[in-house]
């Protein structure tokens, strides 16, 4: 399908994008294409896009990028 892309200036937690960026690698995406593929997933009200093997390998990059953040902090992050 053919679409436009713009860029995008936003400001997100600095270990969740180091987890995104490594997960999207892993995926061979682009953080774009990662992103997306996410966000029309909740937007749907889909379940989670990522196979069990992938949810362990984003558990595991949590680990290494010490994130401990989860879906119950949504919202209530503050700088």
């Amino acid at each position: 399908m053919k679409i436009e892309r713009i860029q995008t200036g936003v400001r997100m937690e600095k270990r969740l994008v180091k987890v995104m960026k490594a997960t999207a690698e892993y995926l061979d995406l682009s953080l774009g294409d990662f992103l997306e593929g996410v966000v029309l997933h909740a937007m749907d009200g889909k379940p989670s896009p990522f196979t069990d093997g992938t949810l362990a390998k984003i558990a595991a990059l949590k680990k290494v990028y010490n994130l401990d953040l989860d879906a119950s902090h949504s919202h209530k992050l503050h700088e």
